[in-house]
């Protein structure tokens, strides 16, 4: 097997198992599909172009989630001030008709006006279903801050939710 099938494998192994998630974190940081999407992309592009060397599982869920992070500051960084929704999307939202879709929507539109430290923390534990211990290791945090970070992004949700 040459580097190069050798190199594909490993990546169509982590694209298997990180994409969905880094998917979901990167539409939270974008709030745009084609955004999200391409961050992904790049995310893998840099694993492909030099796949780091990992201690354990831990450790490269970790990088994963630090390059999606920093892939999302760097496009935020470079989009254009002004911004606008696509028309797709516009219909995409007028389609929901289903009772969950809507509260679905409401929720997480409600979660992307919290600050990004508190969304992060959230979409990793309650979307994801991260332990405190992960997030702690990915955002390279202690254990008592993502608690506190979830404790607080559960009150501005809910004091966002109430407003309401």
């Amino acid at each position: 097997m040459s580097s190069i099938d050798s190199g594909n494998t490993l990546l169509t192994i982590a694209y298997d198992k990180y994409a969905d998630m880094l998917y979901h974190l990167a539409l939270s940081h974008m709030q745009n599909r084609e955004d999200a999407e391409d961050v992904v992309q790049e995310v893998f592009c840099k694993y492909f172009a030099k796949p780091p060397q990992f201690t354990d599982e831990a450790h490269e869920k970790a990088w994963f989630i630090r390059v999606a992070v920093n892939q999302c500051h760097d496009h935020l960084r470079r989009r254009n001030i002004r911004s606008y929704t696509p028309l797709h999307e516009i219909e995409d939202l007028a389609a929901c008709t289903n009772v969950q879709d809507e509260e679905a929507l409401h929720l997480m539109q409600t979660l992307a006006l919290l600050p990004e430290k508190f969304r992060i923390v959230v979409i990793l534990h309650y979307l994801e279903g991260f332990s405190v211990e992960e997030i702690a290791g990915s955002l390279r945090i202690g254990q008592s801050a993502v608690k506190m970070r979830l404790s607080r992004a559960r009150k501005m949700l809910e004091e966002k939710l109430t407003e309401e």
